[in-house]
């Protein structure tokens, strides 16, 4: 008999009954718990797994417990990164051969797009996957595992079903999840987020979108073109209302090129079941319309995990809607519980949640008196939205920069001047970096390209290694390639900074007698 509750992922075809054998196997029996734990860690997403398998594998003989009551793996392999950029990669095919008549390609006018088999793929990958996240994996790895719900029960001790577990220190990652919206009605006509959509197995012809940010955004579009009617609906004057202006346009025309239909600065008012299908009242700009869809994915909200921890109990301060409580060193208003990812930052990326593990495994355990630490604070992050094309970002906006008070200049690249974005066709796009006048020091940077989640991390790297962009003028980069924008922008900079009339006077005069 299973100590714990199963776990189905529908539908449950050869890929997810796979999935779920390694990610939440129903045959799991939970070990008996070690005396003492070095490292309790509740949640295996991804950063309760670098933060478990991290500290296993440090070679010093630490013990770690690991609990998951539903998915190892979390949200990036199960509904995040791994399911929604293997159906962006499918409807990647479509813009292109929507695209073809320019690369001198005749496409046939109808694309035939198999719904299904893209799922189905998506579901295959998925399962390919799931291995490196599996229990049996980490177990591998000197990590107990436990399948079921944790709660704290006093300072040092959690309990696992019928197990208790006793720590020295303790990790909160359990995540966050899509948050329920106050739409009236939409409950009693029923919703996808981003946590069921990808169980579909027939597409829905009309399909409306709730929310133009990064998951709305990134899924309108690749549903748009895996053959739905698309409407997305945003509160903002534009999607992506957090991104740079002159980005966020950018996207937004292809949006509306594409076919998708944008209704901005808009109220829903309620959703209503109908013979029809889910019909959506809304408001935007003093107007009243409606429109009927099969299906309504809402791409707004998230709310942490915090329920059934018994949080009280340790002293672990938190929030319904922000989390877990954390200092710049990730450690909650209890000293010996720390917490990482979602749950607590403010970065909900994968690539955020990995490296905040790492400064947690660092700050618990091999940090005496405080000796050593890391903040969180320290870390330059990068991101990207998935849209085609793809805004990557690092480091500070423009208006961030001026209301820290620092004299800003930007420099923009756009991608018409690149000769591999002109021969890809690609040169609708830019660069802009952003340094303090008089300095070449780099404050932060936007690429909006089709590839731009590759080339921000040269610009990342740069920042990380204090890099300037005098230094960056020095890097050759291979011709031609996108990344060149890269160097076309700091030899501006040089250009603009360095050979000062004086110096080109000087230069002159030196070339008279050489």
């Amino acid at each position: 008999m299973s100590e714990f509750q199963r776990v189905t992922v529908r539908p449950m075809d050869e890929y997810n009954q796979t999935l779920v054998s390694y990610v939440h196997p129903q045959d799991w029996v939970n070990p008996q718990p070690a005396d003492y734990y070095d490292l309790v860690v509740i949640g295996a997403g991804t950063a309760g797994l670098v933060a478990a398998g991290g500290a296993a594998l440090v070679g010093v003989g630490l013990k770690v417990a690991l609990i998951e009551k539903h998915l190892m793996g979390g949200d990036c392999l199960n509904f995040g990164c791994v399911p929604s950029k293997t159906i962006i990669r499918s409807s990647r095919v479509v813009g292109e051969m929507w695209n073809a008549k320019q690369y001198g390609i005749h496409a046939p006018k109808h694309v035939d797009v198999d719904f299904p088999e893209v799922m189905g793929r998506m579901r295959r990958i998925r399962a390919g996957i799931s291995h490196h996240d599996s229990a049996e994996r980490f177990q591998k790895m000197g990590v107990d595992v436990f399948l079921g719900s944790a709660q704290f029960v006093s300072d040092d001790t959690v309990e696992v079903g019928d197990k208790t577990l006793r720590f020295k220190k303790a990790v909160i990652a359990t995540g966050a999840r899509a948050a329920s919206p106050s739409i009236p009605g939409i409950e009693e006509a029923g919703y996808l987020t981003h946590e069921t959509v990808f169980s579909l197995i027939q597409k829905p012809q009309r399909l409306a979108v709730i929310g133009g940010g990064p998951i709305g955004s990134e899924l309108a579009q690749a549903f748009r073109r895996l053959g739905c009617e698309v409407t997305l609906f945003h509160k903002g004057t534009h999607i992506l209302n957090k991104e740079d202006a002159d980005a966020a346009e950018i996207v937004q025309k292809v949006f509306i090129r594409e076919g998708i239909r944008l209704v901005l600065n808009c109220q829903i008012q309620n959703v209503e079941k109908t013979n029809e299908g889910k019909t959506v009242y809304f408001t935007y700009d003093g107007k009243q319309d409606v429109v009927t869809v099969d299906e309504i994915l809402v791409g707004t909200g998230r709310a942490p995990n915090v329920e059934g921890l018994n949080l009280e109990a340790v002293g672990v301060e938190y929030d319904q809607h922000r989390g877990v409580q954390v200092n710049d060193y990730l450690q909650t208003t209890n000293p010996r519980i720390y917490a990482a990812g979602d749950i607590c930052m403010n970065w909900k990326f994968t690539h955020a949640a990995d490296a905040a593990a790492r400064i947690v495994i660092r700050n618990a355990l091999f940090s005496p008196f405080g000796l050593g630490r890391q903040k969180l604070s320290s870390l330059v992050m990068p991101w990207v939205t998935y849209t085609d094309p793809e805004i990557a970002h690092v480091g500070m906006y423009e208006h961030q920069a001026q209301e820290m008070g620092i004299d800003v200049a930007t420099i923009k690249i756009p991608f018409s001047d690149v000769d591999r974005a002109l021969a890809d066709g690609e040169e609708e796009g830019f660069l802009k970096i952003h340094h303090p006048k008089g300095s070449d020091k780099i404050l932060g940077a936007t690429i909006v390209a089709r590839h731009a989640g590759e080339i921000i991390s040269q610009i990342t790297t740069a920042m990380v290694g204090n890099l300037g962009l005098n230094k960056l003028s020095q890097v050759i980069h291979p011709y031609p390639t996108q990344a060149e924008a890269i160097r076309k922008a700091a030899d501006a900079y040089y250009l603009s900074t360095a050979l000062t009339p004086n110096i080109k006077q000087l230069l002159a005069w030196v070339n008279k007698f050489s």
